[in-house]
């Protein structure tokens, strides 16, 4: 990159799990893996390159004296240029991933915050489905390319436990698959670029996807740390973590059969002991080592790691392996690379015998080590050995292929000695993370090229809505109206109040939505949203948000979407004044018509870029991808510097759902559309039980709105 063009500011976001800079704690459980040492390995790769001015890795704040104070610190250094950034969002405590869904939207919320502190980055990567949610969000309202990397999908993980026999609503209640699965065709359906690892990855596994575009996928390797992961050193000091294993081996100078995952059904450790017990020659020629994450105390792990642990713990006791197995509880990060060396000195072999591995860094790093490795046949490991010849593949449910390939591991010295030096040489040649960096940089450098400027790049932080410290925005149909009386008290309160602004959020058109302003003897609304979310107008004289008009017609294609959904039984076009520019709005009949999830996917493998809302059950409306009230309201607090603390937003159908999820005040009147039962719960969403405009006033006075605001429900415990 020339000196004239300006160095690009990246913001990755990888929100589950425990990221810390310093000794990652890789393995403490399910959420702490291989990606958390992805992230930071490639945020410290990216930030010394010279195309780059910062690299900002995004993640949760965690205030828990269980998991240690590093985790509460806002802002943590990576290595020059490149950071971790805190967002607090959710309970401070430490949860599971698939706890963190209902609090996303906050995330959204506050890392707009962050950025318009901070400034806008060039280029947002989400890293797993939950930040692929927050990105395309972000993404879509800010007008930034957007890049998206799966590391596990969904879909692909939800097959696999059901043909083993896995129960689908027990999955549903474990994993929230359905909201994963959409979060991650979201990102999809964002993305200008999708990373994978491996060509399988790409073909099996995302091309199942409904918005699966080829053009958009590129392969892109991972890298290994070199500086940490090398062959063993002549003279070289014996590491602290030898002693350790030394407490469970009779004969600690024998070949290591060594493995290194998390205590996960989905990583097959059982089957490995399984066949480590079964053979005697394998327990002549070399011992068994098994490092599964970091543990205290077995009984403080999850109920599934802690079966796994207790099941390995039983076949070392059925086939009495004492003396023959090492399964040391604690290892620092910094003993990792040691025991690579350490087991390439005994002329041992690391293996990976997972049912499905997506990649396996592991490999890499055994690679980089000089040890052999053999692998499960499936994704990255067939492309590791492809490039790198340095091992076996084996198939994972094979028990006899399993002990073949390690023995001929272990007594063909040739081999040995053949892969050892071939691992080295193909993954400096193939898996460095400088030339992930550099094929990286290239691609968005063209993505880049591409893209318009974001429009809220150049706000100015000084302007602010005027004349009031608060506002209210409202749906018009069922949530003002239906109880006139109540509407009265609602006007003469918002107008006693002072410093309130009052906005209007409606699927009506702007011309549609006036006559019934004037009708019901409304105030002026300081702001209107119309046609859901497409269009945003100011004050009396309706100025237009022209920022806002400007992004809204990005991939929206009209005519397709009429062509599409003209085939789709049961739905029928409604009349002209229920037609905008950038909305198109059906009557279902639900007798006849496909679900909604159905529809989006109808217009998904027809290409078409769009949002699909559904409201009381019967009213359907087709935006572009960039439009909705969820997306217009951010924009005006983000574009005016409001605070969403200082916003009250109240609705009863599908068309609010976007603008009552986040940090503002939501509050659902009682006359609701049952497809706003599933916020019920939700952070900062007030069901109330009067209807209509009683249910508004019902949810002012819940937050004390109009005098010193306080959050009931805001879920930070």
């Amino acid at each position: 990159m020339t000196d004239n063009k300006k160095k690009l500011h990246v913001v990755l976001i990888s929100l589950h799990g425990l990221i810390r800079a310093e000794s990652p704690e890789l393995g403490r459980d399910a959420d702490t893996g291989g990606q958390i040492k992805y992230v930071l390995e490639v945020a410290a790769e990216m930030a010394r390159h010279s195309e780059v001015r910062q690299v900002d890795l995004l993640t949760r704040q965690i205030v828990d004296d269980r998991v240690g104070p590093e985790y509460a610190r806002l802002e943590e250094s990576i290595a020059p240029g490149a950071r971790i950034i805190r967002i607090p969002f959710g309970p401070k405590r430490y949860i599971k991933k698939e706890a963190l869904w209902p609090h996303l939207d906050v995330c959204v919320d506050q890392t707009l915050a962050y950025f318009k502190r901070t400034g806008l980055p060039d280029i947002i990567h989400a890293h797993y489905a939950d930040a692929g949610y927050v990105g395309a969000q972000l993404a879509r309202l800010l007008a930034i390319p957007f890049v998206f990397t799966g590391h596990s999908l969904g879909r692909v993980k939800r097959q696999r436990m059901l043909v083993a026999g896995k129960d689908d609503k027990d999955l549903e209640s474990r994993y929230r698959f359905t909201t994963r699965l959409e979060a991650e065709e979201m990102a999809l359906e964002t993305a200008s670029m999708v990373v994978a690892s491996t060509n399988q990855e790409v073909e099996q596994q995302y091309a199942i996807y409904e918005h699966y575009v080829p053009d958009r996928m590129e392969v892109i390797p991972p890298g290994v740390d070199l500086t940490a992961y090398f062959p063993p050193q002549p003279n070289a000091a014996e590491p602290a973590i030898a002693a350790e294993l030394r407490r469970f081996l009779r004969d600690p100078d024998r070949p290591m059969i060594l493995t290194m995952a998390r205590p996960d059904e989905r990583k097959n450790l059982e089957m490995l002991v399984r066949v480590y017990g079964q053979s005697k020659e394998l327990q002549s020629l070399a011992n068994l080592v098994l490092v599964m994450g970091t543990r205290n105390d077995l009984r403080e792990l999850s109920s599934a790691q802690r079966r796994v642990v207790n099941n390995i713990l039983t076949l070392i006791d059925v086939y009495d392996l004492y003396g023959k197995v090492a399964y040391p509880k604690q290892h620092a990060a910094a003993d990792v690379p040691e025991l690579y060396r350490l087991a390439t000195l005994s002329r041992g072999v690391f293996i990976n015998p997972a049912l499905t591995e997506p990649f396996g860094l592991t490999l890499l790093e055994a690679a980089g080590s000089g040890l052999p490795i053999v692998a499960t046949n499936d994704g990255g490991p067939q492309d590791i050995v492809a490039n790198c010849q340095n091992g076996l593949l084996t198939d994972p449910l094979d028990a006899a292929a399993i002990e073949r390939a390690l023995l001929r591991t272990l007594t063909e010295p040739d081999s040995w000695d053949k892969w050892s030096t071939q691992g080295i040489r193909g993954v400096h040649a193939h898996y460095t993370w400088k030339s992930h960096v550099d094929r990286y940089l290239r691609d968005i450098g063209e993505i880049l090229e591409q893209a318009d400027a974001p429009t809220l790049r150049k706000t100015n932080a000084a302007r602010r809505l005027p004349e009031f410290d608060r506002l209210v925005i409202t749906d018009l149909d069922n949530t003002l109206t239906g109880d006139p009386d109540g509407l009265q008290e609602f006007i003469q309160r918002v107008q006693e109040a002072g410093n309130v602004g009052f906005g209007i959020a409606t699927g009506r058109s702007v011309d549609d939505a006036m006559p019934l302003i004037r009708e019901l003897a409304l105030p002026s609304p300081d702001v209107l949203v119309t046609s859901v979310g497409t269009e945003l107008y100011y004050g009396p004289h309706l100025h237009l948000d022209r920022s806002w008009r400007k992004q809204i017609p990005f991939n929206w294609n009209r005519r397709g979407v009429e062509e599409v959904l003209a085939e789709v039984p049961g739905l029928f076009i409604q009349a002209g004044k229920e037609q905008s520019e950038f909305k198109i709005s059906y009557q279902i009949d639900p007798e006849l018509a496909p679900s909604l999830g159905k529809i989006r996917r109808v217009l998904r493998q027809a290409g078409l870029r769009t949002k699909v809302v559904l409201s009381l059950g019967i009213y359907l409306d087709v935006i572009p991808l960039r439009g909705g009230s969820d997306l217009a309201i951010r924009h005006l607090l983000y574009k005016w510097g409001f605070s969403p603390e200082h916003l009250l937003v109240a609705g009863d159908s599908g068309n609010d759902e976007g603008m009552l999820r986040g940090r503002t005040l939501g509050v659902v009147v009682g006359n609701h559309g049952p497809e706003l039962q599933k916020l019920r719960g939700l952070p900062r969403i007030y069901f109330a039980e009067a209807e209509h405009a009683r249910g508004i006033l019902e949810g002012i006075d819940y937050y004390n709105f109009f005098g010193h605001i306080t959050i009931p429900n805001d879920w930070t415990s």
